[in-house]
C-alpha cells in the first residue's frame, strides 16, 4: 500500500540552509527592537503625561488651605 501524503524531505545545501537562518536571526532581532523601541515610546509619553498631570495637582494643593499646618500651630502652641 503506498503513502497517500508522501514525504520527502530535500536536504538544502549548508551554505543556503545558514543563509536563511541568519537572515531569520537578523530579522528576528530587528523586528525585536522595533518592538521594545515602540514600547519604551509609549511608557514615556505615559510618564509625560502623569508628571504633567502631578504638576497641575502640585499647583492645585498649593492654593489649598493648609489644615495639617493649621491644626500642628494649635497643638504646639
Amino acid at each position: 500500500m503506498s503513502d497517500p501524503f508522501p514525504q520527502h524531505i530535500i536536504p538544502l545545501p549548508q551554505v543556503e540552509a545558514e543563509e536563511i537562518l541568519v537572515a531569520h536571526q537578523i530579522s528576528f532581532e530587528f523586528y525585536e527592537e522595533v518592538r521594545f523601541r515602540e514600547a519604551f515610546e509609549g511608557y514615556c509619553q505615559w510618564y509625560q503625561q502623569v508628571a504633567e498631570q502631578h504638576q497641575r495637582e502640585l499647583e492645585a494643593m498649593r492654593g489649598d488651605i493648609n489644615l495639617f499646618g493649621w491644626i500642628q500651630r494649635g497643638w504646639l502652641d
